[in-house]
């Protein structure tokens, strides 16, 4: 599974029109990102810090074909990116992302 973190509302407008072309960071870097279960915690804090409103998309990685790339980042890590859009009947779930008592996004067990 990979997972994306974006706006409850970016993600009903994609349900509602049958495709997700990425947050408005994601369109100029010119991929969505997605992150590992192992990544995917550090991310929202790099990234999402504080920010409410927000679900985590999962999707099973071998769905998106050719469209997902592993590339460099953090120190090297790989990280998987789609070029192309997402299409909200390939994510398996999506759960909201509540931010806990302490400021930090609360996760779900991840596979």
């Amino acid at each position: 599974m990979v997972y994306h973190m974006c706006r409850a509302e970016e993600w009903a407008v994609a349900e509602m029109a049958g495709v997700y072309h990425g947050s408005s960071q994601d369109q100029a870097d010119g991929f969505i990102h997605f992150s590992t279960a192992a990544q995917i915690a550090e991310s929202a804090a790099r990234h999402r810090a504080g920010q409410a409103g927000l679900v985590l998309v999962a999707v099973e990685a071998s769905l998106l074909g050719e469209r997902l790339h592993w590339e460099p980042s953090r120190a090297g890590a790989l990280f998987p990116h789609l070029y192309g859009p997402l299409y909200p009947s390939e994510s398996a779930t999506v759960l909201p992302l509540p931010i806990g008592p302490d400021g930090v996004h609360v996760f779900p067990p991840l596979e």
